[in-house]
């Protein structure tokens, strides 16, 4: 039997893989997602596509995402996470293999629709392994680390896609599922799932949800737990308005950066991927600050967070004579401070939820947040073509930043976790 001290050095050496796979593989999962905010402004030239059109493939994907998300989230819940997601990648880049061999609206909208599903497969396995690896007195730093993995993969794929799509808008899913299938096989091999798979005991501070549930025992939990916790629906209601800034910012992103202040393309990928960047320290910084002052309690920064996001969208708007480098500088105060609130309403719902539930509630909080693309997608493209410009935009996401504030300020008493006796 091993000793303590081979325990803690065996867990030391799991936690970094668990890390560097699950943010490797998330990252990943968005170079098969987020490389359609690129193409597009191509797309729609070559295509003749309106915003409305890029808007409801958006919300389309979306919402089945959202769906998927929250499913697989219940499933991911009592499933081994590495298969779930492998799964989900090798699905998502088959997509984009057949979207960039498509040609028509029709054939584009329903492959995007089916995209939508097998990237819900991502998220959940990731909640999982976080909340099984890490106690939940450290899960918000390390979720931020985790949170990363976003940023990482948003970021490297707008700046890959900003070259690819010069050449020919197709390469924008193509080279990108190769890609994806490339990491699949990476996590097929090395990906481990809970500490007692690879033969180390439960994580301290979470033994009191540990041991094995019937069928029955599990959903009356999870019920329990999720369903019937009036501060995760509260705070993943919060996710609707994060999600409608960050992917307005990041959808529409090259879009409006060519289009409103005309910029390259090429450029405007990099701007984009330093958004993204920004939005990696601030949910570092969000999290070292909820577990540092204010015992691992997410949503009072994010409180704060938002309002700040809000200020960065007026300043981005309205700030006159900018520059490339101006406008980098605003977008990434947009993304710093909104990836602060992204990155904390998963790690509170899923400290609340406990790790045998972790999964179901982020995959709730997905259904809020990408059922938001309804606004940020469709919504938002049919508001610009109709109002002829994007004025219109800017001050209904000014209107969404405020309520997100209202939201998340009503989650301030909620508890730092569902374990029984703390929190």
């Amino acid at each position: 039997m091993a000793g303590p001290g081979e325990i803690r050095a065996q867990f030391r050496h799991w936690r970094k893989w668990v890390l560097f796979l699950t943010i490797t593989g998330y990252a990943t999962f968005y170079f098969v997602r987020k490389n359609l905010s690129v193409a597009q402004p191509v797309m729609k030239h070559e295509l003749h596509f309106n915003n409305a059109v890029f808007g409801a493939f958006i919300t389309l994907h979306g919402l089945l995402y959202g769906l998927s998300k929250f499913l697989n989230g219940f499933l991911g819940d009592r499933s081994n996470a590495r298969k779930l997601m492998v799964a989900g990648l090798v699905g998502s880049a088959v997509m984009n293999v057949l979207f960039g061999f498509s040609s028509t609206a029709v054939a584009f909208g329903l492959i995007w629709l089916c995209n939508g599903w097998f990237q819900g497969m991502g998220f959940p396995p990731c909640a999982r392994l976080m909340t099984h690896w890490f106690s939940p007195k450290e899960l918000a730093s390390k979720f931020s680390i985790w949170n990363m993995s976003h940023c990482i993969g948003g970021g490297l794929i707008v700046i890959l896609c900003g070259y690819l799509v010069t050449a020919n808008w197709r390469y924008c899913f193509w080279a990108p599922a190769g890609l994806a299938l490339a990491c699949a096989v990476l996590l097929y091999k090395k990906m481990p799932d809970t500490p007692p798979s690879v033969g180390l005991p439960e994580v301290e501070g979470t033994h009191e949800d540990s041991g094995q549930q019937t069928e029955q025992e599990f959903r009356a939990m999870v019920m329990a737990k999720v369903f019937r916790n009036p501060w995760v629906w509260l705070i993943s209601f919060s996710n609707f308005f994060v999600y409608i800034i960050r992917y307005a910012a990041f959808d529409w992103g090259p879009t409006l950066l060519t289009e409103t202040k005309h910029y390259q393309i090429t450029h405007a990928g990099w701007m984009v991927a330093a958004f993204e960047c920004a939005g990696a320290i601030g949910a570092l910084v969000a999290g070292w600050m909820t577990d540092r002052f204010f015992g691992g309690r997410p949503m009072r920064v994010a409180v704060a967070a938002m309002a700040l996001a809000g200020v960065s969208v007026y300043l981005f708007w309205k700030v006159p004579h900018q520059t490339e480098w101006s406008s980098t500088l605003l977008l990434c105060s947009i993304g710093f401070f909104i990836y602060c609130p992204q990155c904390l309403v998963a790690t509170a719902v899923a400290n609340l939820a406990t790790k045998r539930a972790a999964a179901t509630a982020v995959g709730l909080t997905g259904l809020f947040g990408y059922g938001s693309t309804l606004f940020s997608g469709w919504g938002l493209g049919r508001l610009v073509d109709y109002a002829g410009n994007w004025d219109a935009a800017f001050e209904a996401l000014l209107v969404v930043a405020a309520m997100g504030v209202g939201v998340m300020a009503l989650a301030w008493p909620a508890k730092a976790d569902g374990y029984d006796g703390k929190g």
